[in-house]
């Protein structure tokens, strides 16, 4: 089996894509960086509540699932997970 690797072997690093770019992984669509507020750094409380579901609030745990299904649809949109 061959082999080919993306860079050229320095220690900076290698990017794909730049601002405003498409990328795509397997054969998918190619698009551009997925942007929006869900996307937001989280700070979450957690705590057993009456609930028993380690969130403090009912609200904290939709800003956690609606982050998560986020995650998704860009991985579902790259072509790195498939979605049904």
């Amino acid at each position: 089996m061959t082999v080919e690797y993306v860079g050229d072997g320095n220690s900076d690093g290698t990017t794909f894509g730049q601002s405003g770019e498409k990328i795509s992984f397997y054969g998918a669509t190619p698009v551009v960086i997925r942007s929006g507020s869900s996307q937001a750094a989280l700070s979450l409380t957690t705590a057993i509540g009456a609930s028993g579901y380690g969130f403090s609030t009912a609200t904290a745990f939709s800003a956690f699932t609606a982050q998560l299904e986020e995650i998704r649809a860009t991985l579902v949109a790259l072509g790195l997970y498939t979605g049904s």
